[in-house]
Parts: C-alpha cells; sequence; structure tokens
C-alpha cells in the first residue's frame, strides 16, 4: 500500500474497482487513509504503488442492537473479553461499530456491563460505541424471551447507570406505559436515546414519550401492540412518527417481507434502519446456549427458546442488507445506508459516509456481497483471506 507523509501524518492509499461513498457507487477513486485513522481525502492524486482493491468499497455497517457474537453472550459474560469476541465476530460480516445490548437483568449485572463498556472505549476495543440496555423497564405481556422475575421500574439504581458518561451513546429501551413521561424527559436529558419497544401501550400513551423525546422503537412489529382499526397501537405510532427511527430484524422470521415493504413505504426515507439482535451463536459453530434459566437452540438461522419464542437472531448485517435487496427489491445502495448511515444518524455517530475527516471504517465487498474485508479506524480487522 503506497504510504506518504503529510504535515507527520503517514497516509496511505486504496483504490478499488467501486467505491460507495455513502451517496453513490464511484469506480477507481483513490481513497487516501491517514495513520490517525481518519480518512484523508478522496479523489487525490494516487501514488504508483497505492493498494488496488477487487470488490466494491463501503462504509463500515452500525449495528444498534447486538446482544452476542463469537460464543459470547453478553448477558452472561458482561466483560472486556466478551466485547472483543463479539467485535471480532461481526467486523467478519461488515459491522465496524455497534451497541453491546444488555437484555433485561439485575442491577448489578448492569453495572458490571457499564463498566465493561467503559472499559472497552478506554482500551479502544474495535467497533465498541456504546451501550444498549434493552430493558428492563419493559411491559410483561410483550416481553418475549426477557426474564419476567427482573421487569421492573425505573429506580435510582438504573438512572445512575444511565448518567454515567463514560459509556459512549447510551440507548435505553423501554415500555412507555411503565415509564413516566417525566423520567423519559430526564434520560433524553442525561443523553439518552430512548427507545420504545416490548410494550403494550396504546397509541396515544407510545405518541407522548415520542413527545417526551423518545426517537427510536426497537425491532418494529415484535412485541409491541398492533395496529388495529380504532386503534394505532405501537406499530401504528411507530409508522406515523415521521422523526422516529424504527429498527427492523430483516431475518425472515421477525418480519415478513410484505410487512417491511409497508414500513419502507410509511417512513420518511432514512428512518428505518436494519439492525440484527444477533445472539453469541453468530460468528460460531455452536448451536445453543444457555439463557437464564433456559436454553436457546438454532435450527437453520432461526433461534428459538425452550419456552417457544423467538430469542433474538441468528443475522448478521451483511446478511441483512441482502436480504432488503432479494427480498424487497431495495436498492443496493438504500439497503447499505440501512445499515450504515441510518443507524449512524440515530445514534449520532459520525459514519456512513467515506468522506475527509470520517473514521476510516470500511469493508469490502465481493460480488455476491459477501465481506472479503473489514477495516475499523483504518486498521485491517478482517481479512477473508487471512480467514482460510
Amino acid at each position: 500500500m503506497g504510504q506518504r507523509e503529510v504535515e507527520n501524518i503517514v497516509v496511505r492509499t486504496l483504490i478499488a474497482e467501486q467505491l460507495f461513498d455513502g451517496e453513490q457507487i464511484r469506480r477507481d477513486v483513490p481513497l487516501a487513509i491517514g495513520d490517525d485513522g481518519l480518512i484523508e481525502s478522496l479523489d487525490g492524486e494516487a501514488p504508483a504503488d497505492a493498494e488496488r482493491l477487487r470488490g466494491l468499497l463501503a462504509p463500515g455497517l452500525v449495528d444498534v442492537q447486538v446482544n452476542g457474537g463469537g460464543g459470547a453472550l453478553f448477558n452472561n459474560d458482561p466483560s472486556v473479553n466478551a466485547l472483543g469476541r463479539m467485535s471480532a465476530a461481526h467486523a467478519r460480516f461488515g459491522t465496524t461499530g455497534f451497541a453491546p445490548t444488555l437484555i433485561t437483568d439485575r442491577v448489578d449485572v448492569m453495572q458490571r456491563a457499564a463498566d465493561a463498556v467503559s472499559a472497552a472505549l478506554s482500551e479502544g476495543v474495535p467497533g465498541v460505541i456504546g451501550v444498549h440496555f434493552e430493558g428492563p423497564h419493559l411491559s410483561g405481556p410483550k416481553k418475549g424471551t426477557h426474564e419476567e422475575k427482573f421487569i421492573r421500574p425505573l429506580s435510582d439504581e438504573e438512572f445512575a447507570i444511565y448518567a454515567r458518561e463514560d459509556l459512549g451513546i447510551k440507548v435505553v429501551t423501554l415500555a412507555p406505559e411503565n415509564v413516566a413521561v417525566e423520567d423519559i424527559r430526564k434520560l433524553v436529558s442525561l443523553g439518552v436515546k430512548v427507545c420504545l419497544g416490548h410494550s403494550n401501550a396504546d397509541g396515544a400513551t407510545a405518541a407522548a414519550a415520542v413527545a417526551a423525546g423518545a426517537t427510536g422503537f426497537t425491532h418494529l412489529y415484535n412485541a409491541m401492540s398492533p395496529l388495529q382499526s380504532r386503534e394505532p397501537g405501537m406499530v401504528g405510532t411507530a409508522l406515523i412518527s415521521d422523526d422516529a427511527w424504527c429498527g427492523l430484524i430483516a431475518d425472515g422470521h421477525h418480519v415478513c417481507a410484505e410487512a417491511m415493504l409497508l414500513a419502507l413505504k410509511a417512513k420518511p426515507r432514512g428512518k428505518i434502519m436494519l439492525v440484527t439482535d444477533a445472539m453469541s451463536l453468530v460468528g460460531c459453530d455452536e448451536t445453543s446456549f444457555p439463557l437464564f434459566d433456559r436454553v436457546v437452540t438454532r435450527e437453520g438461522d432461526k433461534l428459538t427458546s425452550t419456552t417457544g419464542e423467538l430469542a433474538g437472531s441468528h443475522l448478521d448485517m451483511i446478511s441483512a442488507v441482502r436480504n432488503m435487496r432479494d427480498w424487497c427489491g431495495v436498492a443496493l445502495e438504500e439497503a447499505l445506508r440501512m445499515a450504515s448511515l441510518y443507524p449512524a444518524q440515530f445514534l449520532g455517530a459520525r459514519a456512513g459516509k467515506i468522506e475527509a475527516g470520517s473514521p476510516a471504517d470500511l469493508i469490502l465487498l465481493d460480488e455476491k456481497l459477501q465481506v472479503t474485508k473489514t477495516w475499523i479506524g483504518g486498521r485491517e480487522v478482517f481479512s477473508q483471506l487471512r480467514q482460510k
């Protein structure tokens, strides 16, 4: 890879056959990356020894909801080591930024998870950008695979965790019928991205939460009150709340293609973001894992708990991109934005575009939309060639 020095920054240059900059696909564009992990420039002069790449170079993917990967489940092992395993597993599938997600659990587990995220950010574990607490302030009737005995009202103990300033980007999923509007406002004032989910709320309650500052809906359609003829429920409120983002688990088990198409037609462009809700089996050969007092088993790409319900997913982000293209006819550029730019915009992260000054979080895709290389902060963290 050609290198040169600009103002004490060593710059290397890549030239891909195709480059998706977040807006359009271009050809043979020189991309200069500094050793500070930032993109220096596009379209500059390329050195003769610049590295040429076969395939499509695109912005790295951003996942708001990652419970596990590489054999590690964050609830079972809230540690820096587990976050490193999750990062490596998902980098194989194009994820360069993710929010480790802790589902409903005890306060001490939440505290350990927060400490692990803080340490991971301090130590520079690749890809970790914050934390997502999915619960514990949820609805019993819409708990899904969450453990009912840990569902509880919001208290000062949880507020102390949510108020921490060493956790990067903070996301909390809650059921608005069980959390007061003033507490939602307080969470927002603490810098928390509030998502509504695992909720049986009526439309008015959901709308009041949005008015109080909630900006997201967790896994649209799943574990939320449905749209009905005389009651919008949470699904209807999500679809008509133009300023709110909706996460979508595009695995064919949580949501069918027709429901995904309806969401795309109802929401303004940019407000549907792909998420995985991935569990520990992504990126490893295991076929089951313990979850509280149950066992979750994988059959194909479907995860089912011993109690019968779906238990997260076996989805990865680049598969979600392919599914949106193949099942819903979404243009490749838009499917990539749904997995990169739009979740980044929800989180307030600088990602999803290849432009000067942005982090060099990049993926290289082959003609089958398989990830062949992944870079985080300009450092190659996955190569298909090295993996073989």
